[in-house]
C-alpha cells in the first residue's frame, strides 16, 4: 500500500496549508473570544474551492474523493479547529443537496454555496433525538404542492447565521423509513432561532435551536424521494465522522508543533524540558498515537471512497480512535506548557475546548462502540477487517 501523496494531493494540501496559515491561524483567537463568526475566511475558501469539496462537478463542486477532502481539512484545522469544522458542515449539507436535489434547486443554491457567498446548516438532532436519530419527531405534512413544517431542532452549527437548511423531517411513519429530507430557506416565514448558545468551545460559530411553526416548503425542495431522508443522512454521517475526526488530527497536530517548540526553550533546573527523559516519553507517545489516528482516518476515507462494504464501520471506528486521541494529544501538550496552557496567552487552552465536542458529534464515541461492535458480533473479525 502506498501512503505518499500523489502531486494533485500535495497541491491540494499547500494550497490548504497556505490559506490555513495566512487567514485562518492569525485570527483564531480573536474570533474565538469575541464569538465572531468568520463569513469573510469562508467565502476566501470558497474562492479556493473548499466550500464545495466533493460536490459534484455537475453543481458547481470539486468533487473530490474523501481522503482527499481529509487531506485540505487537516491543514485547516491546524489554523482554526472551528472554521474548519464548520466548514465541513456546509460541505456535507452543500454536497446533499448537489447529489439530490432537483436540477432547479441545484441551480438555485449551489453556485452561492460551492462559492461560499452563502451557508448551508445541516439539521438532524432534536431535544428527544440525539443518539437515536431515527427517532425524530419534528414532521413534515403533505398539503398541494407544499410540505408543512412543525417542530425544532438543537445544537445546529450555524443557526441564525447561514442561508438554507438541510433538514431530516418525518413524513411517515414511525422509525428510519418514516424520514425525508427538506432544503428550507433559513429565512422562511415560520422559523425562529433560539438564544446562541454559551458553549465551552466552538466560539467561532453559533449554535442555536431551529423552530419551525408552520413553515411552508415547496415539494420541489425535498432531496431524494419521501422516505430517503434517514439513507441520506447516514451517508452523510459517515463522511461527517471522517471530517470531524480529521479536525482533531489537525489540531493535535498543531498543539504536538506548538509543544515541541515550547519544551525546547523552557528552561527548569537550569535544564531544556525537552532533556528530561519524562518529557521525551511524552511527545513520544503523543506523535506515535496522532500517526496511528491519521493512518486510521485516511484508511477510513479510502473505504468510503472505495465504497467498501465495511466503510460505516471503519468510519465509526476512525471516529472514536481519532477524536479521543485528538483530545488527549491537546490535553497533553497543554500539560507541557505547565500554567501558560492554562491561559489565553497561548492558544493550548483553546485546543483542549475545542476538541473536546469532537468525541460527542457526529454520534457519541459510545455509540460509534456500539456500531463497531454490532458489526462485530454480526460478522466476526476477520470479516470486519477484510
Amino acid at each position: 500500500m502506498d501512503f505518499s501523496l500523489s502531486d494533485e494531493q500535495q497541491a491540494f494540501v499547500d494550497s490548504a496549508r497556505a490559506f490555513s496559515e495566512g487567514v485562518l491561524a492569525p485570527q483564531a483567537a480573536h474570533w474565538d473570544e469575541t464569538s465572531t463568526f468568520p463569513k469573510d475566511a469562508l467565502r476566501e475558501a470558497g474562492e479556493l474551492g473548499f466550500m464545495g469539496m466533493y460536490t459534484p462537478e455537475e453543481a458547481g463542486g470539486l468533487a473530490l474523493p474523501r481522503l482527499d477532502a481529509s487531506l485540505i481539512v487537516e491543514e485547516l484545522a491546524k489554523g482554526c479547529t472551528t472554521t474548519a469544522a464548520f466548514l465541513t458542515i456546509h460541505n456535507m449539507a452543500t454536497s446533499m443537496i448537489g447529489k439530490y436535489c432537483s436540477q432547479s434547486v441545484i441551480d438555485a443554491w449551489c453556485p452561492d454555496l460551492v462559492m461560499g457567498i452563502k451557508l448551508a446548516s445541516y439539521c438532524l438532532t432534536e431535544p428527544g433525538a440525539g443518539s437515536d436519530a431515527a427517532s425524530l419527531r419534528t414532521a413534515a405534512v403533505r398539503d398541494g404542492d407544499d410540505y408543512v413544517v412543525n417542530g425544532s431542532k438543537v445544537f445546529i452549527s450555524g443557526a441564525g447565521e447561514t442561508d438554507v437548511l438541510v433538514v431530516m423531517l418525518r413524513t411517515g411513519a414511525a422509525g428510519p423509513k418514516g424520514i425525508s429530507t427538506l432544503l428550507i430557506p433559513a429565512d422562511a416565514e415560520g422559523i425562529s432561532y433560539g438564544k446562541k448558545e454559551d458553549k465551552m468551545g466552538w466560539n467561532a460559530q453559533p449554535t442555536r435551536m431551529v423552530t419551525f411553526d408552520n413553515v411552508r416548503v415547496p415539494v420541489i425542495n425535498r432531496l431524494g424521494e419521501e422516505g430517503q431522508g434517514f439513507a441520506i443522512a447516514m451517508e452523510g454521517l459517515d463522511g461527517g465522522r471522517i471530517n470531524i475526526a480529521t479536525c482533531s488530527v489537525g489540531t493535535a497536530q498543531q498543539a504536538l508543533e506548538e509543544a515541541t517548540a515550547y519544551v525546547q526553550e523552557r528552561r527548569q533546573f537550569d535544564t531544556a524540558i525537552s532533556d528530561f527523559q519524562a518529557t521525551q516519553f511524552k511527545l513520544a507517545d503523543m506523535l506515535t498515537e496522532l500517526v496511528a489516528a491519521r493512518q486510521m482516518v485516511r484508511l477510513a476515507a479510502s473505504k468510503l471512497d472505495n465504497r467498501d462494504s465495511q466503510a460505516t464501520t471503519y468510519c465509526a471506528m476512525a471516529k472514536r480512535f481519532a477524536t479521543d486521541v485528538g483530545f488527549n494529544v491537546c490535553n497533553d501538550a497543554l500539560q507541557l506548557f505547565g500554567g501558560y496552557g492554562y491561559i489565553k496567552e497561548y492558544p493550548m487552552e483553546r485546543h483542549v475546548r475545542d476538541t473536546r465536542v469532537h468525541q460527542i458529534l457526529e454520534g457519541t464515541n459510545e455509540i460509534m462502540r456500539v456500531i463497531v461492535s454490532r458489526r462485530l458480533l454480526m460478522e466476526g473479525a476477520l470479516e470486519v477487517i477484510k
